[in-house]
């Protein structure tokens, strides 16, 4: 070993805070280093091709970049489409309206106000997608307002640039010191593996608190989503990771059936040991402790599916002995139908954990063979909040077209240009307003770079090195800012400002009254989109969206009750923990609404289950007439009382389920399903325990 790395080594040691800042910040500069040469090299061919503006597709390689190459190719293949749908539309819309300003004007108004709105129903880069198609119509047919017969050269130069950004991009991430995403994604997902089974064996000896079950679904649920937002960015990078989405998907739906299954188990021990009903209580965890036996082995295999696997198997097979003498142990009746429910969740709980190491052992091996259930993550989108976002969008550019057309403003068409850009671009945002005003200030100071750069340094200078000099100062500034996420939305702003003010072209034009007029053309276009979110405020975010998500939370039960059993449980289990995720990162840690919120999930994720698989059970079997009617109207009073919960709602869905555990006297089979939504229906921790009687009914279960 060299006397240099000893000393390093012995320095990182010595400092270890230091050696991590460093570590970090060599990623942040490799990654500034990266975004600079594809900027620069989509310069170089833009001029070396002729293209008429150069900038464009410099813009296009900032916005694009990111530290991953799998991000990098999804930013790029739905900037690909969204260019390609915006530069038709403008060709078209300036085809059919060439002397007619104001349909035109309006026209594209609506255009970019459906963009917005798509850009926020929509999640990760198919937004963005959206976002490229309203401003790209815009880029190729406001600045041919004025000359309608080259708009068609205009549409076709855009595309060109647009489209050599792109692939600048993807090859300078995929090839000078490129950072995999499926790295991330495999680390993420074996975590995610990892915290379950460990949380899964530390439960088997007992309860669990209801706060702490409260954070154990908090986890899960942000476990799922990130896992299926990360599989999502990944396909574009791996073929390999291509080829394993559908197991990807399916593990996660796994990983989602088996966390309701553990958390109504758990609900059902806790109230039973609220009860006092000790029999039950540890029978049921006598029932489970060979779950968390099997779960333990060498302290280098706990994790291990290949370990693991087998060995729940074998558990699964020895668990209908152990169920039938615990069963015999108990009195006949309520304790013996209360230990069967909770044989049934866990029956139920340890299929689905079978299910999810299996899958996980396939993930993990080389060669993938045989058919995989195709299954989806279903999102929670919101329509209502993306018409808002069309109407805030729409009324943005009227006022601005407008205005252009009253004054007849000569650079009407730049406001018009970045007003579409931002707009699409705030609406995408979690909290649009914060995020405009600070890429509002990011654009300030990317407008006064770009000025102070193309009014000084570069006059005078000659050759693309002296353009490099000139410019690299002022512009490694933007990638550097968007390497730090709690400066991303600045870092936004000031790339996009200053590329946009140095307004690189081929031959390049020094004009500088030209430039200030731009300058502030383009900052009152961003200035309005920001504040059109003061006069309609964001969705995202807001008391009303969450009201309102707290609503569609507690109607997915009533889509258990009802919808097409086919392909529903995975429904079920996406959508609701995608409209929880939504809810929970606006609401503030520890706070009541988060609490209440908290609470609603746990409900609605074990009485919806226990819906569906009634549902489901209730179809594959031959039940009595009355049998059917009693169990349908139990569940549709169920289904009532989530669609309006009131005391009243919740006293006739308790007694519609009494009334189909007597009828099922003669279909035992079906009892405990019943009984567990009984029990989510007297449950004083759950928030349904705001509409109980104070006094118990004298009427036995």
């Amino acid at each position: 070993m060299s006397a240099a790395s000893t000393k390093t080594g012995l320095a990182a040691r010595r400092w270890p805070a230091l050696a991590e800042a460093f570590a970090g910040e060599g990623r942040t500069w490799l990654f500034v280093f990266k975004t600079l040469l594809a900027l620069y090299l989509a310069a170089w061919l833009a001029m070396w091709l002729r293209l008429e503006q150069p900038a464009t597709a410099m813009i296009t390689v900032g916005i694009v970049m990111h530290p991953h190459s799998g991000m990098v190719r999804a930013k790029s293949f739905y900037r690909a489409i969204g260019t390609l749908c915006g530069s038709t539309f403008g060709l078209a819309l300036l085809c059919v309206f060439p002397q007619q300003r104001v349909l035109f004007l309006l026209c594209m108004s609506l255009w970019v106000g459906l963009c917005a709105g798509g850009a926020t129903l929509y999640r990760n880069f198919m937004a963005y997608g959206f976002v490229l198609a309203g401003y790209t119509a815009a880029i190729v047919a406001l600045p041919a307002v004025g000359n309608p017969l080259g708009v068609f050269d205009s549409a076709l130069m855009r595309v060109s640039e647009v489209m050599l950004g792109l692939v600048v991009a993807g090859v300078v991430s995929d090839l000078v010191f490129p950072e995999r995403l499926r790295m991330v994604l495999r680390k993420t997902a074996r975590e995610h593996f990892a915290h379950f089974i460990d949380f899964v064996r530390g439960s088997t000896g007992g309860s669990i608190p209801r706060a702490e079950m409260e954070q154990a679904h908090l986890r899960f649920v942000r476990a799922a989503v990130e896992l299926e937002n990360q599989r999502a960015s990944v396909i574009f990078e791996d073929p390999e990771i291509r080829a394993r989405s559908t197991r990807m998907r399916l593990l996660n739906q796994h990983n989602m059936a088996a966390a309701t299954s553990f958390q109504s188990l758990h609900h059902l021990i806790n109230r039973l040991q609220r009860e006092g009903r000790d029999a039950e209580v540890a029978a049921l965890i006598a029932l489970y402790r060979p779950i968390g036996a099997a779960l333990t082995t060498a302290p280098a295999e706990l994790h291990d599916p290949a370990v693991l696997a087998p060995r729940l198997r074998e558990c699964a097979q020895r668990l209908p002995a152990l169920e039938a003498e615990l069963h015999a142990g108990l009195a006949p009746g309520r304790a013996q139908l209360a230990f069967d429910t909770g044989a049934t969740v866990l029956g139920r709980f340890l299929d689905e954990l079978c299910g999810y190491v299996e899958v996980e052992l396939a993930l993990r091996g080389h060669v993938q063979r045989g058919d995989v259930e195709r299954v989806h993550f279903r999102r929670g989108n919101d329509a209502t909040g993306a018409m808002v976002a069309v109407l805030r969008t729409f009324l943005t550019m009227a006022a601005l077209s407008t205005f252009w057309i009253a004054s007849g403003w000569t650079f009407g068409a730049s406001a018009m240009l970045l007003a579409t850009i931002f707009s699409g671009l705030f609406a995408a945002t979690p909290n649009p307003l914060a995020s405009a005003f600070s890429m509002l200030a990011g654009y300030a100071l990317g407008m006064l770079a770009g000025l102070f750069t193309a009014c000084v340094l570069l006059p005078g200078s000659d050759g693309f090195a002296m353009l490099i000099a000139a410019t690299l100062p002022l512009l490694l500034a933007g990638p550097w800012l968007n390497a730090h996420p709690e400066l991303g939305n600045i870092g936004g702003g000031y790339a996009i400002g200053i590329v946009y003010i140095l307004a690189l072209k081929n031959p390049m034009v020094y004009d500088p009254a030209h430039a200030f007029n731009d300058a502030i053309a383009q900052l009152a276009g961003v200035a309005l989109a920001a504040v059109s979110f003061v006069f309609v405020p964001r969705v995202t975010g807001s008391g009303w969206q969450r009201r309102r998500q707290f609503r569609r939370l507690r109607e997915q039960v009533v889509e258990a009750a009802g919808a097409p059993l086919e392909g529903l449980p995975w429904r079920f289990e996406s959508e609701s923990r995608d409209l929880f995720h939504q809810a929970i990162v606006h609401t503030r840690p520890g706070s009541r609404e988060s609490r209440e919120l908290l609470a609603w999930a746990l409900a609605v994720h074990e009485s919806g289950r226990a819906l569906i698989e009634l549902r489901q059970q209730l179809r594959a079997g031959r039940f009595a007439v009355e049998v059917h009617e009693a169990v349908d109207r139990a569940v549709q009073a169920v289904a009532q009382l989530y669609r309006r919960p009131d005391a009243v709602r919740r006293q006739q869905a308790e007694d519609a389920v009494r009334d189909a555990i007597e009828a099922c006297a003669a279909a035992p089979a079906l009892r405990p399903r019943l009984y567990q939504l009984l029990g989510a229906l007297r449950d004083d921790e759950s928030p349904l325990a705001t509409w109980m009687p104070t006094m118990e009914p004298a009427r036995a279960t």
